[in-house]
Parts: structure tokens; sequence; C-alpha cells
């Protein structure tokens, strides 16, 4: 364990490529993703960040390079402290960061979900499939083209959709999923009963 009473100095000495990130909370660095792992690990071993809190991501839209962006969130359950890091994915098209399953076993249903919904890789994860959607689905939901109410998705199971009558489904819902303004009945506050089946891409009928 290192006793660190400037954790940005003793980063920014043991890892140069470290650069703070702009935080109103805790510690925050940027990190090239071929750090990152050490930059983690070396939190974990030597600083007592010793409990991986959340693991998520940021798409900035396509216009930006890097697009995406994963980010760790660490905690010191002998400091009770946090750190953030980030890292930027060097491919835009094909997005992929290095697995933290080796060090926080509890890392493999976040980067699960990060890959379900941004469609971000996550190399040497031991078994990286949706775990939100369907297996199949042909879309990221939460990266900035997906539109508000969902996109209509074929059903997975023919059975099913031969039972219920309906070809196709928009998923998944948007905003909470209900968006309710307070009086309004909840059922025409389903994301799917209003048009809003628009994107940066396909901007909303005025």
């Amino acid at each position: 364990m290192t006793t660190d009473v400037d954790l940005p100095t003793a980063v920014s000495l043991k890892f140069p490529s470290a650069t703070a990130r702009a935080s109103l909370d805790c510690p925050a660095f940027d990190v090239p993703a071929g750090e990152i792992l050490a930059v983690l690990q070396h939190l974990r071993d030597h600083h007592v960040y010793d409990f991986l809190m959340d693991l998520t991501a940021i798409d900035w839209t396509a216009e930006q390079s890097p697009r995406f962006t994963v980010v760790w969130h660490l905690y010191s359950s002998t400091k009770h402290t946090y750190v953030r890091l980030a890292a930027g994915c060097p491919d835009n098209a094909a997005p992929v960061m290095p697995s933290t399953v080796g060090l926080w076993a509890g890392a493999n249903w976040l980067e699960r979900e990060v890959y379900d919904m941004f469609g971000i890789k996550f190399a040497g994860h031991p078994d990286l499939r949706r775990i939100l959607m369907w297996d199949g689905y042909p879309h990221f939901p939460l990266r900035k083209e997906f539109p508000l109410a969902g996109l209509p998705t074929d059903l997975p199971d023919a059975e099913i959709a031969a039972e219920t009558k309906a070809g196709v489904i928009a998923a998944p819902m948007a905003g909470g999923p209900f968006v309710a303004t307070p009086g309004q009945p909840m059922g025409d506050a389903e994301p799917r009963a209003k048009d809003e089946a628009w994107s940066e891409q396909n901007p909303k009928a005025e």
C-alpha cells in the first residue's frame, strides 16, 4: 500500500500519460486505452481502491473522435474515497477496450451491459454476450443515433409473434420508461404513444 497525500500527483508520477480530468466530486483521470489496466491495477494494489463501483460509457456523437469513452468508478473501502478513470476507444467504428474482469470479477456483467447498449467490445472478457437485449438484436440503444422511442424490431420468437399478432415492437422504450406530465394519464406518457422516432440523423418533424 502507498500512502497518497495527493493522489493526482502520485498517479501522474507513476503514469505521466494520465492527465487530470475535470471533476467536481472526486479525483479523476484521462488514461490512454493501452495503459488503463496498469493504472487500474496500481490504484487497486497500491492505493487501496479495491471496489469497482461502476463501469459505464459515453457516446460523444459520430462527429467527435474518440467517439466512445469508457468510464470506471472506484471506491476505497478503507479510505472511503472515490476515483474516476476514463479512456477513449481508439477505433470509432469498432470500439474496443481491455476487459477488467481479471481485476474485479464484478466487471463481468457491467462490461456486458456496456457492450449491449453501446456496442463497445471488451478484449479478454470471458463471456461477452448481450445482457439486456436478445441475441441478434441489431441496434445499440444508448448510441446517439438511436431514437428516443426505440426502433421497430422483429420479435425474437416467431411463435410469440404469431400468438400476439404483433409483427414488430419498438424496443427498448426510452424516458424512464414513462415520461408523464403531472395530471396526465400514464397511458399517454408511454413513449410509443408519442411521435418520438427521431434522432440526430432523422430530425423531429415540426
